[in-house]
Order: structure tokens, then sequence, then C-alpha cells
């Protein structure tokens, strides 16, 4: 197995490769990377990996990451070896994605209008820190460990600094976090503190502080973990996995995630597009991304809102110019993304370029939804028995919106990623103390 994965730059007209071991996460012209992998992965590995759904004993057969290892063998190491695992592989006693898999939710399709059967949502909620951030967090931290990295390094909202500083302290490895000065619900940051990490505030939104977060661990040796990490990107194709694998392996007709800096977007691309090549499925399931009306920078440039061009990966030739252009016009009207979702109040996804191309190669479509709208479908998973962040309320409001306009149609199977549980307990406190709101169930005094 060695020397069967390599980095390699996104633009297939540069194509520049770079040793597994490197930390780098640009290539010499500034291009995005992926990890790559020389040998395509036996069909009978799909048996395994249900097999190991009793885990008998180890913990890398729990973890609903690890459970998947051969097809992100980045370590190179014999999988079937629990000493190698040991020795290799970051985890959190196998607790990361083992709960998490799509689920029928009867209320939420009657608020979106379609059959309970053909709707599935996926709660990644029950990762260990909340969110879906530990499926990449676990083989970004075993890169850094295989690099021997001393500090990891990340910009947050909330959700990317409890899952790292989690894993850091799990590995005895420092974390610095840069956050948005006075943007970040106090039950996320009540988190990161928890872990021991070092919280670094920075004024103006996440944007900014990605910016700074990624000059100081150039500056100073640190080992970046947002989702810009290839190897972040690895660990959140296990989501679609685990979607696949309930499916039996047989593609639904849409995933649907919320948008923010796009790094599930990106990772359900590379997913898709690996095992399409492998042969694992026949049929491409489409992307729905839904943006925050507030933060909305992908729904404008790819819907062509934005100077009437819309924005296409264009098989790697992408329209950058129309990027800069439309940042700039944010920077000269004062234009800041703002949300109540604060998980995806982002301006200037990282991963665009990435979120481009899995759009392109599953016909994809980018979608926007109102606060109001989000609120009401957190409020109606909440209904359903399982618990989830604003932002993940995007999935039900987008799915809603987009059966409506007969973009989804009414036989189609859709599942829905519900990215994150709630850490802001104000915002269902507010929404069903105010008997306006669809779902709310005000309190009442005892007459």
């Amino acid at each position: 197995m060695q020397d069967n994965a390599y980095l390699k730059c996104i633009d297939p007209h540069c194509g520049l490769e770079y040793d597994i071991s490197s930390t780098r996460i640009e290539c010499d012209k500034g291009h995005l990377l992926d990890v790559k992998y020389k040998k395509i992965p036996s069909r009978a590995l799909k048996e395994l990996f249900y097999n190991r759904r009793n885990p008998q004993n180890n913990i890398f057969n729990e973890s609903g990451v690890w459970r998947f290892r051969e097809l992100l063998n980045f370590c190179q190491i014999d999988t079937a070896s629990a000493e190698e695992c040991s020795k290799y592989l970051v985890s959190l006693d196998g607790a990361e994605g083992r709960q998490s898999k799509p689920y029928h939710m009867s209320k939420v399709a009657h608020f979106v209008e379609t059959k309970s059967e053909n709707l599935w949502l996926q709660p990644e909620g029950y990762n260990p820190s909340g969110s879906f951030k530990d499926n990449g967090m676990a083989t970004a931290i075993t890169h850094a460990k295989m690099v021997n990295a001393k500090k990891i390094v990340c910009a947050s909202t909330g959700n990317t600094s409890a899952s790292a500083g989690m894993y850091a302290a799990n590995e005895d490895i420092e974390c610095d976090v840069y956050i948005p000065s006075g943007q970040v619900a106090p039950g996320k940051l009540s988190q990161a503190y928890q872990f021991g990490t070092q919280i670094i505030q920075v004024d103006g939104n996440f944007d900014d502080a990605l910016a700074k977060s990624l000059e100081d661990a150039k500056k100073y040796d640190g080992y970046t973990v947002n989702s810009v990490n290839p190897f972040r990107i690895e660990g959140q194709k296990t989501i679609p996995y685990r979607a696949l694998e309930q499916l039996g392996w047989e593609s639904p007709d849409w995933i649907v995630y919320p948008g923010g800096a796009l790094g599930n977007t990106s990772s359900c691309g590379k997913c898709l597009m690996e095992l399409y090549e492998w042969n694992w499925i026949k049929k491409i399931p489409r992307i729905a991304v839904v943006n925050a009306e507030g933060a909305n920078t992908l729904f404008e440039l790819y819907n062509g809102k934005f100077e009437e061009t819309e924005l296409r990966w264009n098989k790697g030739k992408p329209n950058v110019e129309l990027i800069v252009k439309y940042y700039k016009h944010l920077d000269k009207n004062g234009i800041r993304p703002k949300t109540k979702a604060t998980a995806i109040q982002i301006g200037r996804p990282v991963n665009i370029l990435k979120g481009l191309r899995a759009l392109e190669f599953t016909n994809g479509v980018v979608v926007e939804v109102s606060d109001s709208e989000m609120l009401d479908g957190m409020s109606i998973v909440g209904l359903n028995g399982f618990d989830c962040e604003m932002a993940s309320g995007a999935v039900p409001a987008g799915i809603k919106k987009m059966i409506k306009d007969e973009v989804i149609k009414k036989d189609d199977v859709v599942v829905g990623i519900l990215t994150g549980r709630q850490k802001d307990p104000m915002l269902p406190v507010d929404y069903h103390n105010n008997p306006q709101n669809r779902f709310a169930i005000p309190p009442r005094d005892k007459k």
C-alpha cells in the first residue's frame, strides 16, 4: 500500500502533486489540494463495512469514520491490524460518527410536503462534540499526528473550536482558536474553554478570523485544521458513506446540506466522484446547498444574481475574477454576513471552488432561506424528538422550498444532513415564547 496516497492540485490544468506528508493547504500556484489514491478499492469492502457494525471490541470498527478506513487510508497502514490502527489513527474511543445515520421524521416530511418514506434526515449532532466537525477532525488530527505537529490552529464560529479543542486535548496537542469577537454562541465557546484551547479574539467576522489564523499558522508553525485542510475533507466523506450504506448503496435523488464554508459540499462531491469512478454507485445524487439569506455568497454567484453571470466550475476554469469582483462589492458597500445561524454566517467560503466542482459533477442547485424559515425548520426537527441547531434548520426549510418550486419532484428520495445539535439555548426559548411562530409552544401560567 505504500505510495498509494498523495496530494494533488484540484485544478486539472495544473495537476501539481505532493507527498502525503506535506502540510501545505495549497499548491505552489495557490490552488486547493485533494488527497488522492492510486488503487481502486474493491466493492467487496461494502460487506466488510457492514460486518464492522458488530465492532468486536475494536474502537476503530465502532467509529463511523474509521469503519470505512480503507477508503481514506492516507496513513497507508495495514487496516486489518489493530496495533497499526491504534498507533496511527486518532479516535475519541470510536465515538465520531458512531450514532450518525439517516432517519425518517414524519413531522418534517409533513412540513416539507413529501412522503415520509422518501425523506431521510441524518443528525450529525450525535457526534461527541455535537456537530459534523468531528468526522473531519478525527482525520485532520490523524494527519497532524502523522507529521508530528505540536500545535493545531483554526478559526471558528463555534463548532470547529469545540471539535478541534476536544481532539487536541485527547491527543495532548496545543490548540489555538481564532474567533470573531462577540459572534460565537456561549454554548459553543464554553466547550472550547473546557477543552483547554487558547482563544484568540479577532475584530470582524469569521472571514477575518480565518485570514488571521492562516497567517499566524504559517508564521508560527501551526497546523491548520479548518476545511481548507484536505485531510479534514477525507473524514467528512464518511457522512454520505453512512447515508448510502443505510440505503443499501442505492443513491438517493438528492443530498441536501446547509452552506457555509462549503467543506461539506466539497467532501460530498469528492465522495461521489470517487464512488462513481470506482463503480460503487451507478447513479449520481444531486447536491443541494442551502444558504442563509444573510450569508448567501454562493447563492448569489451560482444563480447569476451578481452581474447577471452564473459562476460555474467550468471543467476547472471557473471565473475567479467574478468572485474577486463580488468580494470587492461586499467590501465597498460594507456588506457583512448576518444571520442568527452563526454556523453558516460566512461571506467568503474558502471551499467555493471545490464546492463548484461538486455542484458541476452532481448537477447541483443552490437555494437560500430566511432566518425565520430556518427557525421553523429547526423547530419541526425538534418536534420529532431530534435536536438540531439553527443552521441545520436550513435543510428542511430548503427542501420545503425546492419541493414547492418543483425542483425536487414528488417521488424523489432525499437525504438531508443536519450538521449539529443546539448549542445556543436562547434560540428555541425565544422561538417558543413567541406565539406567532409557526410551531411555537409558549409557556402558560397555572391558574
